[in-house]
């Protein structure tokens, strides 16, 4: 085991036993429990107890190195991964899957680990129609606003709000997980190279004032799902959403 690897995880035990007493297993994760940290990384930690009252989630340094807790017994964490599994971004799930385990409860650990995985493997649920033309409206709108005559700056925020939505129309739209930040273009290279290559050179010849590829890749990934999409669109607001106005008059 890399020196790097057996330093974090030892670290990581000694966090566990003195802040998590009475936990049952955990899951350490990141780059640096994959031999690939950096001076800036951290460790994803999910700490599962038996019962809490509620979930949390904590950030702390310990012998310099920092960590990200989130802390759950088995019903806060079936309602995470079940919240980011709708979302398209199992972000927790991942932090399980690829975790060490840790802990007394590494029986239950392993069951857990299984279970994540296997949710990786069957992909994430078909778009539906709603979510579906909810994303291909933001898009729309957003590229309407980056056809239009921009300055730079201008180029660059729209593009900045189109970098995500567009990464989710690609990876979702072709029944693979999406991400955020960082993953976006790891992802995008693990299900096609070619596909990646055109969306970071799209979004880097907009921050450098150069629409053109960017607006074509959009085109070209709206077409797939029906074209673009404004007319039509109609998104109630819920009964509840109401308040008295206490305003005098």
């Amino acid at each position: 085991m890399p020196k790097q690897i057996d330093e974090a995880l030892r670290i990581t035990s000694s966090v566990l036993s003195a802040r998590f007493d009475g936990y049952s297993f955990a899951f350490a994760a990141g780059s640096i429990i994959r031999g690939e940290g950096t001076e800036n990384s951290d460790i994803d930690l999910v700490v599962v107890f038996d019962k809490l009252d509620r979930a949390w989630r904590e950030s702390f340094v310990e012998d310099g190195l920092p960590f990200e807790a989130f802390v759950h017994d088995p019903e806060t964490l079936t309602w995470f991964f079940e919240r980011d599994l709708k979302t398209g971004h199992p972000i927790i799930v991942h932090m399980v899957a690829s975790g060490r385990i840790i802990g007394p409860g590494q029986e239950n650990g392993r069951t857990w680990q299984s279970h994540a995985a296997q949710l990786l493997k069957d992909g994430p649920p078909e778009l539906a129609r709603q979510e579906l033309d909810a994303l291909k409206y933001q898009i729309t709108d957003l590229l309407d606003d980056l056809c239009g005559e921009r300055s730079g700056a201008e180029l660059r925020a729209i593009a900045s709000q189109l970098y995500r939505p567009l990464a989710d129309l690609m990876l979702l739209g072709r029944g693979t997980w999406s991400g955020k930040g960082k993953w976006i273009p790891r992802l995008l290279k693990q299900l096609n190279n070619e596909l990646f290559e055109a969306f970071d050179a799209g979004f880097k010849h907009a921050a450098e004032g150069r629409a053109g590829e960017l607006l074509r890749l959009t085109e070209s990934e709206l077409a797939r799902k029906g074209g673009r999409y404004f007319d039509g669109d109609r998104r109630e607001a819920p009964l509840d959403a109401r308040k008295t106005s206490a305003v005098p008059g």
